[in-house]
């Protein structure tokens, strides 16, 4: 940032809503009057003449400053005056649009009255392109006197010339790829342009006045190969960047030189290419411009960047910096009435503004410090305080926010006792689907803005909108939004555990999140029904505590009919799968049982929540729920399988369709060639093949998305069957709820699967780690392989032999820690033996193969 800030003189906004460029901008005398008036025109077509007179201090800008306002038909790109009428020497105004050239003559008149004078723009000719116009540089071509010509750069690398009002001929410029900056040296009558390829190029005009005719880039190609004058650069310099501008200049102190504006850097370069000086720029260069000499040999150049600062450079030494209200596109040098010098800046938006370079004297005065005895006692009492606060806060090296008791924002979600009367349901299942309402209140102590809410519920469940946006919410002030969740799939979710997140911008700008959890009601995806009897997978759960009747944990499952047989229950999902709940009415067990094992998850975890929460409503302060085995290992097994299976078709699938796709390209390859032959031959059953081909793409495709819904659906009975072992060995082994934790980040890493990451390379490698750290009993088993780099098995027997290793340390007294001496405290464990490891190899798979883990 500058110390200096450019002092300003005169300013204005041109228009509203209208872009500018860098010719957008001329200082000149257009009028002929003798003073320079600032013509600025807009990518809308408006053009618009200032003449700016400076105005007291406080005093607002007089309308007769814009001497002339009118709307053109096309968008204006560049505009220059010269000498571009036949028969006088008069300046006019030339106004390139995309498809034509207008030339006008600008006039005024002095008025009599108070009204002011009157100017008019009288049009004297236009030329219309055939090609879109880049931009155009003028200038005696051929060393003519008295007069300019005119040279238009199409966008496709075209130089058109005029001469005056008159067509004069077209060249096109050899390997022009994209149009670039172009201006006219009157001293070696050269035009000089930076291509496409980041090089400067010099072009005489005697050469591209003889070259031969070039109606079309297919003529330039042909006068490669011999027909007609070869069109040659005079020289050649790479810069190895794009060029923003080109400015010619010759000055009486100083030799005639070329400078070019680049990306980073700004070059000098005599008439004959050479290079006379570099100079690397510390950032991002929006215009320039070359003003004076001041010094003999010395160049002063004006440049301004994105910075919104204006720097002014003697050579390449900075000679001062001048801050902007904006970024300038365009910059020039203009004389009004007795002032000379005037820095005239345009920007993109509009903000046109005469300035100067200076500085004004401050009269700021520090007000006087009044004096006071200091009072030692309060300044050692906050002393204190203020350390206080400092090892507060230094005990806590979280990056994030640490949320307190009463922080900036809440956030509350209160779920509906009952489902909805109407469902707001918007499903693919042919069933009719339940929903239930959703209350979030945001609650803000302060004032915030951009708030975003976002409610993040497990597939196959579906809120009715998931995100919501508040631009502010004041102080003291709430938010009510009312949603409704419905399941969307033909299958249960892997949990009932919701999130509602809240982003939100506290008035310093740093970013906050609160999170709120709740629960969704199982009678949201499953109903009461008449209890089966016989199923396939059943689990038992112990307590410590007497048997309960379900009719108190389940009250609202019972129907009409079950008022006298409570100890069983029977739930059905919407899926489709029944569920039965036994009770045992001597002892303090607890069965589930279902035909899937998967669906066994949610039940299982209600039954032990309801459980917990009946207890400690009666003051029980050491109830648990137990497991006494076996582990469903195989059941479990099944699912990973499936899974696994699915991933290695659907990267069957990948390559059969990437097989056909590369076949299809192919034959439409030998179609085209055939068709483009002018002697026509058989096709030679060619269209049959693409038709097959084509037939064949289109069944793989639809197979592939049918294999990745059913991914999709089994990735999620995955995760159930997943959060059913985990909780099964938790109460196996009465894990602590630190153990339990990491068992869950173990066996549940990832909420999405991809066939890039997928859900057996991440158990697998956690798991590994596991056995190698806190459940290694000796130095062997820390030799377990580990790869550094994840990818997708050959196949789930090594995930299924390290997961009942995993097991069967846990049942022998191993316990799960992330601490450094994990390792040391599980060579310890009591009734622990050393196995050799071909005798725990033997025995990882005599356990895979069992129904019970060891």
């Amino acid at each position: 940032m500058s110390l200096f800030k450019a002092r300003d003189w005169w300013s204005t906004v041109v228009g509203e809503q209208e872009e500018f460029d860098q010719g957008c901008l001329c200082v000149a005398d257009v009028d002929n009057s003798g003073n320079h008036k600032i013509i600025v025109g807009s990518y809308k077509g408006i053009l618009r003449i200032y003449s700016p007179q400076p105005a007291k201090p406080g005093a607002a800008h007089h309308p007769e400053e814009l001497i002339l306002e009118l709307q053109l038909q096309d968008p204006v790109l560049q505009v220059e005056v010269g000498k571009f009428v036949s028969g006088t020497e008069q300046l006019h105004l030339a106004v390139l649009h995309p498809r034509k050239l207008s030339v006008y003559a600008f006039s005024g008149t002095l008025g009599t009255v108070e009204h002011g004078n009157q100017y008019q723009l009288k049009l004297m000719y236009e030329h219309n392109f055939q090609r879109t116009a880049c931009n155009l540089t003028f200038g005696g071509f051929g060393g003519v006197k008295g007069r300019d010509l005119i040279c238009i750069q199409s966008m496709d690398g075209m130089l058109t010339f005029f001469e005056q009002e008159s067509f004069a001929f077209g060249r096109f410029l050899p390997g022009c790829l994209l149009p670039g900056p172009l201006k006219y040296s009157s001293r070696t009558d050269s035009f000089i342009t930076v291509s496409s390829s980041r090089q400067i190029e010099n072009y005489k005009y005697q050469v591209l006045a003889i070259a031969a005719d070039a109606e079309s880039r297919q003529d330039s190609e042909q006068q490669k190969l011999g027909s007609g004058k070869r069109l040659t650069r005079d020289w050649m310099v790479n810069i190895g960047e794009q060029a923003l501008d080109i400015s010619i200049v010759s000055f009486n102190q100083a030799a005639s030189s070329i400078l070019v504006l680049g990306e980073r850097n700004l070059f000098c370069f005599k008439e004959n290419g050479q290079l006379r000086f570099m100079k690397k720029l510390e950032y991002n260069p929006s215009c320039f411009l070359p003003y004076t000499s001041v010094l003999e040999g010395t160049i002063n150049t004006l440049i301004g960047n994105h910075n919104n600062n204006l720097l002014i450079y003697q050579d390449v030494a900075l000679k001062w910096v001048a801050q902007l209200p904006h970024v300038p596109v365009s910059v020039h040098v203009a004389n009004f009435q007795d002032l000379k010098g005037v820095v005239v800046t345009l920007s993109d938006a509009g903000h046109l503004q005469c300035s100067y370079l200076g500085t004004d004297p401050s009269f700021f005065q520090a007000p006087k410090v009044e004096s006071r005895e200091l009072d030692y006692d309060e300044m050692d009492k906050e002393m204190k305080e203020l350390l206080k606060v400092i090892r507060e806060a230094t005990k806590s090296q979280d990056i994030l926010h640490k949320a307190e008791n009463d922080d900036d924002l809440k956030v509350a979600v209160s779920v509906a006792p009952s489902l909805d009367v109407i469902s707001a349901a918007d499903n693919t299942v042919d069933i009719a689907v339940p929903s239930i309402s959703l209350k979030v209140t945001i609650w803000s102590r302060f004032s915030v803005h951009d708030v975003k809410l976002s409610v993040c519920v497990q597939s196959p469940l579906a809120v009715t909108q998931d995100q919501l946006r508040f631009t502010a919410i004041e102080s003291g002030t709430s938010r009510d939004v009312t949603l409704s969740v419905f399941l969307k799939e033909n299958f249960p979710p892997a949990d009932l555990e919701e999130d509602a997140v809240v982003s939100y911008s506290i008035p310093t700008g740093v970013p906050r999140i609160v999170r709120c959890t709740f629960s969704l009601p199982l009678n949201l995806i499953c109903q009461p029904i008449q209890p089966s009897k016989n199923a396939v997978h059943k689990i038992t759960i112990d307590t410590n505590q007497p048997p309960v009747s379900l009719s108190t944990i389940f009250p609202d499952f019972l129907g009409e009919s079950d008022d006298e047989q409570t100890n069983v229950l029977g739930f059905k999902l919407l899926s489709g799968a029944t569920i039965t709940l036994l009770a045992s009415k001597t002892s303090s067990r607890y069965r589930v049982q279902c035909d899937q094992f998967e669906d066994l998850w949610l039940i299982t975890k209600e039954l032990i929540q309801r459980l917990e929460e009946y207890f400690v409503r009666e003051g029980a302060k050491d109830f648990r729920c137990m497991f006494p085995g076996p582990l469903p290992l195989q059941e479990y097994f099944q699912l990973i399988d499936r899974h696994f299976e699915l991933r290695i078709n659907a990267e069957k699938y990948k390559e059969l369709l990437s097989e056909r796709a590369v076949q299809y390209r192919a034959i439409q390859r030998r179609l085209l060639t055939h068709f483009k032959d002018k002697t026509p031959t058989p096709l030679r059953n060619l269209d049959t093949l693409l038709d097959g081909t084509y037939r064949q793409l289109t069944a793989l495709g639809d197979a592939a998305e049918e294999n990745q819904a059913n991914l999709y659906q089994v990735f999620t009975r995955l995760k159930s069957g997943t959060h059913l072992l985990v909780q099964l060995i938790g109460l196996w082994q009465n894990l602590s709820p630190d153990e339990m934790s990491i068992l869950k980040a173990t066996f549940l890493p990832l909420m999405q699967d991809s066939q890039e990451l997928g859900w057996e390379e991440c158990v697998d490698a956690a798991v590994t780690h596991l056995l190698r750290t806190c459940l290694s009993k000796s130095s062997r088993d820390q030799t377990l392989s580990l790869t550094s780099q994840l990818s997708m098995p050959k196949d789930t027997n090594r995930l299924k032999k390290h997961i009942t290793l995993l097991c069967d340390r846990l049942s022998k007294g191993g316990r799960l820690s992330l601490t450094t001496d994990s390792a040391q405290q599980a060579a310890t464990i009591s009734g622990c033996q050393t196995i050799p490891e071909s005798e725990l190899e033997q025995r990882m798979t005599n356990s895979a193969t069992d129904e019970t883990c060891p």
